[in-house]
């Protein structure tokens, strides 16, 4: 007989269309056009003009023959063309490619090679790198210059000369607001690229499907809990994972971006005092960048403002930080192959009632997969066997499910290593509770090994943050005789804070096992990415020159 369910209920284009977050900007402009969608220094732009600008964009790289496969690629920082790109460029089923704001001239031109960029729009912040980068390329895409209005005289870089022939406004301006913009032909169809970080070789490109996208959109709605007209920051980079895929999540609650060029105390806490903001995402950094701002900096607000955290496990005394100040801390993790944070702490009101240290510790696991994950697991990566829910035994953290990227592009043999035996391999060890919360270890690269013994960067990096005059810290192995490796500390202090290596060392061996101790404390500028993550490889570099 068959299966009745499958028999005369076919797909149709009533029933059946490709997921994508295109349509939650439509009909946000729609439902609220006159609801304010982005706010730029004295910019007010809402989302009826969101929407149009948006299409007048798509409407002028139609025009310049821009069409799927064709890649777009940014050079923006966190201004309204950056968050039009999002929208625009996919609407004419082009792939939107964003350029870190930090990269050389030499990377910049491997990636607008390898991506084989068609259009490339520039702030004119960045135009002296990209004109270097433009001189190594063999492609020779379209180069559109933005003049940002709003542009301060305190920036971290001048205005460089022009690139392009074209200026952004004007080449927007001669789009058409009536652009027939059409659906992906297949949600499996790629948005966006995002290229890793790259620190041993040539980064390796990510691939995004408007599927990921519309769903990570949906479930960062639920999990950093906003509500209708929610009020979002932007001290995250846009081009880092597409900004958490947050361009395309605050239209589903026709939200409000409030942009930022540059991460600064002062105008953090002027926009959230002065714009209501409710939620801001960003490494622990942009956390001591709050916590540690100066008394004039700071303006009172009576809004609890959620703050989303990934990368390296939030410190507990920033954590305390964080809270004594009235942010309202979540804690997530992810990678750029996840579309961002894929992971979420999510919190239990009994644990409220913890004492302060252990609820902390509580705080700082990473915790349970996103609602669009279908899997999260902590396993062997050789016989690919989950591990025990004990809390102790160290596995590879593995994801699987719909937010997880296409793969990496022209690269099949990374794809393929990274999907072995059917899950997302994320090169980070950790452990499973019992509650089947996870909490991370290391990087695979960054356990320190000596003497036999596994020592955790993550859990001696902790010990040092405790000590009231670390500001940042980072710890890695330092080749020994002896041990064959050792962990020593590399450590930047506070403003106005001082600290000698012995009192560290001291410090250290009241909170950890002896064998786990810093071995040297380095005092140092900490080398951070653009995204405020500490960079371990260049540190290792440093260790091994000692």
């Amino acid at each position: 007989m068959g299966n009745p369910y499958e028999q005369d209920l076919d797909k149709n284009a009533a029933n059946h269309q490709p997921l994508t977050p295109l349509t939650y900007l439509e009909r946000a402009a729609k439902t609220y056009p006159d609801q304010i969608a982005i706010i730029h220094g004295r910019q007010r732009i809402d989302y009826r003009t969101f929407w149009q600008r948006s299409l007048k964009l798509a409407s002028a790289l139609d025009r310049r023959g821009i069409g799927k496969g064709d890649t777009v690629t940014v050079m923006l920082s966190n201004t309204p063309p950056m968050l039009e790109a999002h929208f625009g460029v996919p609407m004419t089923k082009a792939v939107l490619h964003s350029l870190n704001t930090r990269l050389d001239a030499a990377v910049v031109a491997f990636q607008l090679d390898h991506a084989e960029t068609k259009v490339l729009i520039v702030d004119r912040e960045f135009s002296g790198v990209v004109r270097q980068a433009l001189e190594l390329t063999e492609v020779k895409p379209l180069v559109i210059d933005y003049d940002d209005p709003e542009y301060a005289d305190d920036a971290p870089y001048p205005k460089g000369e022009r690139v392009g022939t074209l200026d952004y406004e004007a080449f927007v301006a001669g789009g058409a607001e009536d652009f027939a913009w059409s659906m992906p032909d297949d949600e499996w169809d790629a948005i966006s690229l995002n290229y890793t970080s790259g620190t041993t070789g040539n980064p390796k490109g990510v691939v995004y499907h408007h599927r990921g996208a519309a769903l990570m959109a949906y479930t960062n709605t639920i999990h950093a809990g906003m509500a209708k007209h929610a009020v979002y920051l932007w001290t995250l980079p846009m081009f880092h994972c597409n900004g958490w895929c947050f361009p395309w999540t605050l239209a589903v609650q026709a939200g409000t971006h409030v942009c930022l060029r540059w991460v600064r105390p002062k105008p953090i806490y002027d926009a959230i005092a002065d714009q209501g903001v409710t939620h801001l995402c960003g490494a622990p950094v942009v956390m001591s960048v709050l916590i540690n701002a100066r008394d004039e900096d700071k303006r009172e607000f009576p809004q609890t403002v959620t703050f989303n955290t990934a990368a390296a496990p939030p410190p507990e005394a920033v954590l305390s930080g964080m809270a004594d100040a009235g942010f309202a801390v979540t804690h997530l993790y992810g990678l750029t192959e996840t579309y961002g944070p894929a992971v979420v702490n999510e919190w239990h009101g009994a644990w409220d009632s913890l004492e302060k240290g252990e609820r902390s510790a509580r705080k700082a696991r990473q915790g349970v997969r996103y609602a669009a994950l279908e899997g999260l697991m902590v396993m062997d990566p050789e016989t690919m066997r989950t591990t025990p829910a004990d809390g102790e035994t160290i596995g590879e953290v593995m994801f699987r499910g719909n937010i997880v990227m296409k793969g990496y592009l022209k690269n099949r043999k990374a794809s393929d290593e990274a999907f072995a035996g059917g899950w997302f391999h994320s090169g980070d060890l950790g452990v499973m509770h019992p509650d089947g919360y996870i909490q991370l270890k290391d990087r695979s690269k960054d356990i320190i090994i000596s003497g036999g013994e596994n020592i955790s960067s993550i859990e001696v990096e902790d010990a040092l943050y405790k000590h009231p005059s670390v500001g940042s810290c980072g710890v890695v192995a330092r080749p020994d005789d002896k041990w064959g490796e050792v962990p020593v500390a590399y450590v930047e202090l506070k403003p106005g804070k001082v600290a000698t290596e012995a009192e560290i060392i001291d410090h250290c061996r009241a909170l950890l096992a002896r064998f786990k101790v810093p071995k040297a404390v380095i005092f140092a500028e900490i080398p951070k990415t653009s995204t405020g993550k500490i960079q371990k490889f260049r540190l290792r570099e440093m260790a091994r020159g000692t």
